[in-house]
């Protein structure tokens, strides 16, 4: 089975309902590695030679964190920005991440419909991820399609359970490697890819 190593970047987890209710549901699950960057680095002085080692056991990656200003935490973006280095993960000589699978898992205030051409956002959420996606593909690696987690503050205790059992659905299926990725791309997030397998709505 694939190991999956979660790199989680919330500044105030302590008040994120649905990042609480994501981790409690995948917390059980064998190859999963949960890595709160918060809690490793409060000073943001990442160690940037563990944190390849861990990259370098871990075929799948996962970054976990909320949407802040339409873009991630700004630990995660030190952590891309010092961990990432030319010649090991990208340039010429850097292949030590070549074809490692990676996605986010976001956390996301407003709706759905608020992400969209014509919407209060302007752009559909998967156009703010494009620096996640080309990091990415700089370094080789395969980007798959976003899971998330829209309009937390409206949810209930129910749909946020319901969204943690899709994550752990998706984590179970990408440690025993049942998915194709050409058919995973053709959706805008993996939640959709989970809905339209199984049927499952988070009601």
């Amino acid at each position: 089975m694939n190991r999956v190593l979660i790199l989680f970047a919330h500044p105030r987890f302590e008040k994120s309902r649905a990042n609480r209710a994501l981790l409690e549901e995948v917390g059980s699950l064998t190859h999963i590695r949960l890595h709160d960057l918060y809690e490793e680095y409060p000073d943001f002085n990442v160690d940037v030679e563990r944190e390849k080692a861990l990259l370098l056991d871990h075929p799948i990656i996962i970054w976990q964190h909320p949407i802040y200003m339409y873009g991630a935490p700004p630990l995660l973006k030190q952590w891309i920005d010092l961990v990432l280095e030319y010649g090991w993960a990208h340039g010429k000589e850097g292949n030590r991440l070549r074809g490692k699978k990676i996605l986010n898992a976001l956390t996301a205030g407003g709706t759905r419909d608020v992400y969209a051409r014509g919407g209060h956002n302007g752009y559909p959420l998967r156009e703010f991820l494009a620096p996640f996606e080309q990091t990415a593909r700089l370094c080789k690696m395969i980007y798959l399609p976003p899971f998330v987690v829209h309009g937390t503050y409206l949810l209930t205790d129910g749909q946020m359970k319901a969204y943690g059992q899709l994550y752990r659905a998706l984590l179970e299926r990408l440690t025993r490697e049942e998915c194709n990725l050409d058919t995973l791309r053709q959706y805008e997030y993996l939640n959709d890819w989970l809905v339209a397998q199984n049927g499952w709505v988070v009601q």
